[in-house]
């Protein structure tokens, strides 16, 4: 079903206001499903195609004192899903905290993290996989081949291998075998093009797994690197960021716009500042008050959300090509 009300706003109109105009829909909220929190850029990888610049020697992450204000806001909400991200989530000091004070809210929210599962094999994080089964979090985990040289030429020498391990680790667990723990995979391209079509890749992703490591998971999501942050970085010095940015526009697919992810979701920087979604808040486009002023979490009064003016930007394409990207992969 076509999107019809109050159309996408932002500073001035972009080039994929006008896409979406010409196309005969209007972008707007819907009803807020999942909590996303970026809990800071702190991670023990570097990867090229990171669009939040995490690394092992970021500072920022979300303070307990942050934590306890969202805590408060989200136990009065009903929103069902709270979706963690990062940098490595794990590795903020009060990650255990939030997710055992939500599992044990008066009604238990559901728990997402996206894990980088290489550090299940770092001194000081041996705890993670049993934590996470104990809570039943489900994992969405990062694994852009099934090939060691893709994956280690996007992530670092030596990533696939300790994937292997920790996707091991995981499925003795029972993630990816019990149907109360799930364990899903995410494909980013290894370059400057549009993921293939995701059940295809899903299939053979299943096939090649079973068959080389023994590993189960439930499902594939493609999704499309975003020309921001450190992948528009190694797009400008390789020469391809403007070719690339032709390729999303060429390919805007109005089919998506119903399932992007900024509809239904409520994106929380590591401040407690709220966005669309993650990408707006690489970008620096925070959602703002009638002050003018950023809004913080616990600002936000639910009911009225829906009313929120949305703000895009050229890099929405990047969700639009194609089949479409979002933090649960393909849209069409």
């Amino acid at each position: 079903m076509v999107t019809t009300a109050s159309s996408s706003s932002s500073s001035k109109e972009n080039d994929f206001d006008r896409a979406v105009a010409e196309s005969g829909q209007q972008l707007r909220r819907d009803k807020t499903e999942i909590l996303q929190l970026n809990v800071g850029k702190l991670c023990n990888l570097t990867c090229v195609h990171c669009h939040v610049n995490a690394g092992p020697k970021r500072k920022e992450i979300m303070t307990g004192e942050t934590v306890d204000r969202i805590l408060e806001w989200y136990e009065k909400t009903d929103i069902p899903t709270l979706d963690l991200t990062g940098g490595t989530p794990e590795m903020i000091p009060d990650f255990r905290r939030l997710v055992e004070a939500v599992r044990n809210f008066d009604q238990p929210r559901r728990v997402m993290d996206r894990l980088n599962a290489t550090i299940i094999n770092e001194p000081g994080y041996e705890w993670v996989p049993e934590f996470l089964a104990e809570h039943k979090v489900e994992i969405i985990a990062s694994m852009p081949c099934y090939e060691p040289d893709n994956v280690n030429e996007q992530r670092g020498d030596g990533v696939f291998d300790r994937s292997i391990e920790a996707f091991q680790k995981l499925n003795q667990l029972g993630y990816g075998r019990d149907p109360e723990l799930v364990l899903n995979f995410v494909y980013n391209p290894n370059g400057a093009f549009l993921p293939p079509e995701q059940a295809g890749l899903e299939a053979d992703y299943k096939e090649e797994m079973k068959k080389h490591f023994d590993i189960d998971f439930n499902s594939l999501f493609c999704i499309a690197n975003m020309p921001i942050a450190r992948f528009a970085s190694y797009l400008k010095r390789n020469g391809d960021l403007q070719s690339y940015m032709g390729l999303l526009r060429e390919n805007y697919n109005p089919g998506t716009v119903d399932g992007l992810m900024c509809r239904n979701t409520i994106n929380v920087g590591w401040q407690g500042d709220v966005f669309d979604c993650d990408f707006n808040q690489m970008m620096k486009l925070p959602l703002k008050g009638v002050s003018g002023d950023p809004l913080f979490l616990w600002d936000i009064d639910i009911d009225a959300f829906s009313e929120q003016p949305m703000l895009t930007a050229n890099h929405c394409f990047g969700c639009t090509a194609g089949s479409g990207s979002s933090c649960g992969g393909a849209l069409s």
